[in-house]
């Protein structure tokens, strides 16, 4: 019993010492008077945001990229002359001369009629033809006592169907491209000196390559002629063409040619004769 003893009391000292170990190292009192930690609802400051507030952002500026240059547009190709005819002639319009003389006359006539289209006052009078001829032959002077180019053109004007002026151009080519284009501008016909001042004709429309308003360049293919002596003609000039006929450049050419020095009187230069329509302002 004694052993037994013995061994319960150590058994006794042994426990106390753990129990002593293990007790917390503040009294009592403290633990009862420690005042509480307040509580709060904000979450606890995180980092360097509890200590300043946060430096605000500058937006870095992106290099806008230069513009690309757009490709220079392809020019279109330039347009290329056609074809192109212009005609005043109706049926009807064609006056021949009733005498030798008086060609100037009968043209004066022919350009009324190609100018009026309405059908309703072709002029074919062979009194009147004579009327004219005295007025054209009174605005004119020249060594032969007749009508020349400068009455011809005065009196188209005078009664009603101008104004029309004289012209002479030295190159051919360019006499033909002259009338062409006056005949488009006014819608009139033009005179023809013919036989180096010895005749008239009238030009009523052309054919070129090329229209007169786009293309300034333009190249006359062809005339179209009234010559108010058909049908007779001349031995030493040729025949003349029928009314309305178109004669390319070479055929006119034949009777188409600078005037004659001795035959005029007045102080144009020599070259192509053209009774011309102006275009009215």
């Amino acid at each position: 019993m004694v052993g037994a003893r013995i061994r319960l009391l150590a058994w006794l000292v042994v426990l106390a010492t753990f129990l002593g170990a293990c007790a917390p190292s503040i009294g009592l009192d403290e633990t009862a008077t420690a005042p509480p930690i307040p509580a709060s609802s904000a979450p606890p400051p995180t980092g360097d945001a509890a200590l300043a507030p946060q430096a605000a952002q500058i937006p870095t500026q992106v290099p806008t990229p230069p513009p690309v240059p757009e490709p220079a547009p392809v020019p279109a190709p330039a347009p290329m002359p056609q074809a192109f005819a212009l005609n005043l002639y109706q049926e009807g319009d064609f006056v021949p001369q009733y005498t030798f003389d008086w060609c100037v006359a009968a043209s004066i006539q022919m350009a009324h009629n190609l100018i009026d289209d309405t059908g309703g006052g072709t002029w074919t009078d062979p009194v009147q033809q004579g009327d004219l001829w005295e007025m054209a032959r009174a605005r004119s002077s020249n060594s032969f006592n007749g009508a020349n180019p400068l009455g011809w053109a005065q009196v188209l004007t005078e009664v009603g169907m101008g104004p029309y002026t004289v012209v002479s151009i030295a190159d051919y080519q360019e006499a033909l491209r002259t009338a062409a284009r006056a005949i488009a501008d006014t819608g009139r016909p033009v005179g023809l000196v013919m036989w180096r001042g010895r005749h008239a004709w009238v030009m009523s429309g052309f054919e070129s390559l090329g229209d007169p308003h786009q293309f300034p360049e333009f190249s006359v293919t062809g005339v179209r002629v009234l010559d108010p002596l058909h049908p007779h003609g001349s031995g030493q000039w040729g025949p003349s063409p029928a009314p309305n006929s178109l004669l390319s450049p070479e055929q006119l050419a034949t009777q188409f040619v600078v005037r004659e020095p001795r035959r005029w009187s007045g102080d144009l230069p020599t070259g192509y004769l053209l009774v011309l329509p102006v275009a009215q302002g």
